[in-house]
């Protein structure tokens, strides 16, 4: 009997962790940086295509490793242009990412985890709990392999999972697509999404340059715990606390996501307690409509009543947008992303 062992994937090692490899197959050590090159700005498909790296080492390469990339086995497309993609992971899970194109813009909404264990009772993706974290293979995959790939202008991690769940992928992925030997990307065309892990909220600032947004959803403590149970290990203040100690301006911004349900979070008392709670944060909040889930005791106010509140936040001197829906005939907005009936 035979037996195989797995291969590791380039795709997701940083440059350090490529100089590593060199040293430890016996590779020149400048051969690191050819492969980040063949990896990331070239995007190959096949280790073969590496020609200024020689026969032996190639061939090295390909008894021990993998690229790790896989194309999507579905694509879904919305009536409004949105496209959702679903990816098998190493795992044998499932995961999905929206791809939204808008004008002259074309953002890329990636998936960190394979389910998610935050619990959030307004999104699909907590219902379905934690399968497992993607490593940064799994992530790039998203980005690399989907045919919209070199029309990318933006990346938001605000698919499945909680990206600081999956602290050290997220990062490590972030690094890949910022650093030169990397993608290139300027860290303002990107944007994480966190519902609020505080112990990590710091690392992550300290570790990159790129757009931050809060999940927020209620300003209150005991009724964000209601529909967040991580406001329990991490209430929202102790969040603000820590974002005050950082210079957010136009090169890194912070803002806070705010899914309006009717009777729930959108009353003049809710807009105080937002004001009370941002004051002196310099930052904006994105109104996102509730997007019905099955089973789900919430309710999106009517359009009418969303500007109402938008404009009694902008008069008290919040930025505040109202974000358009997209997708959302092929599960695609925001909370609805899942997978569970493919477990």
């Amino acid at each position: 009997m035979t037996t195989t062992t797995k291969k590791m994937t380039l795709y997701g090692m940083t440059l350090s962790q490529l100089k590593q490899l060199c040293e430890r197959e016996g590779l020149p050590r400048f051969a690191a940086s050819q492969i980040a090159r063949w990896l990331y700005t070239n995007r190959i498909s096949d280790i073969d295509a590496m020609t200024n790296l020689s026969l032996k080492a190639r061939s090295i390469l390909k008894q021990k490793y993998d690229l790790g990339l896989s194309a999507p086995l579905r694509e879904s497309v919305s009536q409004d242009g949105t496209k959702k993609y679903l990816f098998k992971t190493s795992q044998g899970e499932y995961i999905e990412s929206a791809y939204i194109p808008d004008a002259e813009r074309a953002t890329l909404c990636v998936s960190s985890q394979a389910g998610c264990r935050m619990g959030c009772k307004f999104c699909a993706t907590g219902r379905q709990g934690l399968q497992h974290s993607l490593s940064s293979a799994e992530i790039l995959n998203q980005i690399i392999s989907i045919p919209e790939s070199s029309k990318l202008t933006n990346i938001v991690f605000m698919g499945m999972g909680e990206p600081l769940d999956n602290t050290d992928e997220v990062l490590q992925t972030l690094e890949i697509i910022t650093a030169d030997w990397g993608f290139g990307w300027s860290p303002t065309r990107i944007t994480l999404s966190t519902a609020g892990v505080a112990k990590e909220l710091e690392r992550f600032l300290n570790s990159s340059k790129v757009h931050l947004a809060i999940s927020l959803h209620n300003p209150f403590h005991d009724q964000r715990a209601e529909i967040m149970p991580i406001e329990k290990a991490y209430p929202i203040h102790s969040v603000i606390d820590i974002l005050r100690r950082y210079d957010f301006t136009s090169q890194r911004r912070v803002s806070f996501e705010y899914i309006l349900m009717e009777g729930l979070n959108d009353s003049p008392r809710h807009i105080k307690e937002l004001c009370r709670l941002l004051d002196g944060v310099k930052c904006r909040i994105n109104i996102i409509r509730f997007h019905k889930i099955p089973e789900s005791p919430y309710f999106s106010p009517p359009e009418a009543q969303m500007i109402e509140f938008r404009n009694a936040l902008t008069a008290k001197g919040i930025q505040t947008t109202i974000r358009t829906s997209r997708g959302e005939d092929i599960q695609a907005a925001c909370g609805l992303l899942s997978t569970m009936e493919k477990q």
